[in-house]
């Protein structure tokens, strides 16, 4: 048995139709508010039906499909439609029932509070000739100027790169680099700009990492999620945060028609055997990021977007990173445009203030101060009484 939590803002009957709701429950159901969503896979019927009547007994639903009162399946998917305090009493509720609802009790009560924190951006700079927004590409001088504009604009977090890791992309070597990023790196320490704003390394190379936090970093930028056990070890000396990024694949063949039964449970399994893995190695201070298009289907990088408070049970901040990428080309493309990097700001910033709304606190930006500004107006409506 697993559970995500779902947007609240999502067709029900659509969803209902999926799950083999009958017409007449459709008809009911799709019309109700409710302040969570949960979809439950797998679930038994014995569980479902207790389930189901536990939750009438409070006044949340239970959807389920055609034949449960029955038990004509011996497994079925459900969702759990609940506000806040019914909630609260289904998860000590279900601490005495049988049929594993205990596990799912425990699973309901991390959705409970789940935390909130702070917005920041965390601006791009790249220090290699290929990355695929050529106005993220500095070297030397210029890049240092680049990053007390960013600064300026109202960066919290400067994000600092070597390699490529768009689709197709291959890795030079550790050698190159560090050749690339150390020109920056230095400077960055000489000037003292790493006591004005947090620096991140985004690199998944032991060496390149320490030579960075050696010099004031404090992010370990990983895209492959830990998988070396000699970065985990530098990360932990120097007790970096580390951001924990899911892909499917590499970088050279990851959007090679990737596929997932299930996207938001896969990268969730992911999150929490990583996270495992770098607690084990002291690691405290993690950030996740979900991996927008890395080795991901249009279809699986809108699900992570509209669904990402989900992951806000983990209880650690949520990083988004769609800047400009190729999914904006995709979605306009479906209207007979196409739109380059340098024209995607406006897809870019839609889908981070989306992002941001369900619980992402990092946003990965190339375009700095357009963004800081559409945050603090994001901010000040969401704010408002």
């Amino acid at each position: 048995m697993r559970v995500y939590k779902l947007n609240c803002d999502i067709n029900l009957e659509s969803l209902f139709k999926k799950l083999g709701v009958d017409r007449v429950g459709i008809e009911i159901m799709k019309k109700k508010k409710s302040e969570f969503l949960f979809y439950i896979k797998d679930i038994s019927c014995g569980a479902a039906n207790i389930l189901k009547q536990d939750a009438l007994s409070i006044g949340a639903e239970l959807a389920v499909p055609v034949g449960v009162p029955n038990c004509k399946r011996e497994v079925v998917d459900v969702v759990l439609m609940c506000n806040k305090k019914q909630l609260e009493i289904l998860a000590k509720k279900e601490l005495a029932q049988p049929f594993k609802l205990k596990l799912l009790a425990k699973k309901l009560k991390e959705f409970i509070n789940l935390p909130k924190f702070p917005i920041r951006i965390m601006g791009v700079i790249n220090a290699n000739d290929d990355s695929f927004f050529e106005g993220s590409r500095f070297k030397g001088a210029d890049a240092i100027k680049a990053i007390e504009k960013m600064i300026s604009d109202g960066a919290g977090i400067i994000d600092i790169g070597g390699v490529s890791s768009r689709p197709g992309s291959e890795y030079p070597g550790v050698e190159e680099e560090l050749r690339r990023v150390k020109p920056i790196i230095d400077e960055i320490y000489k000037s003292r700009l790493y006591e004005k704003v947090v620096f991140s390394i985004d690199t998944f190379e032991p060496k390149v990492l320490e030579y960075a936090l050696d010099r004031g970093f404090k992010i370990a930028n990983d895209i492959t999620g830990l998988e070396n056990e000699s970065y985990a070890k530098v990360a932990a000396k120097y007790g970096a945060s580390v951001v924990i990024m899911h892909k499917k694949g590499n970088p050279k063949d990851m959007q090679k028609n990737p596929f997932y039964e299930n996207v938001i449970l896969e990268v969730d399994e992911f999150f929490e055997e990583r996270i495992e893995k770098a607690k084990s190695f002291g690691i405290k201070d993690i950030i996740l990021d979900v991996g927008i298009g890395f080795g991901k289907r249009l279809e699986d990088n809108l699900a992570l977007i509209k669904h990402m408070e989900h992951f806000l049970h983990f209880g650690y901040e949520l990083l988004i990173g769609a800047s400009r990428k190729s999914m904006i080309d995709m979605i306009m493309q479906k209207r007979g445009i196409s739109v380059s990097p340098s024209e995607r700001l406006p897809g870019t910033l839609a889908l981070h203030l989306e992002a941001v709304r369900n619980g992402a606190s990092i946003v990965r930006a190339h375009d700095v101060a357009e963004h800081f500004q559409a945050i603090r107006v994001f901010e000040e409506i969401r704010e408002f009484i």
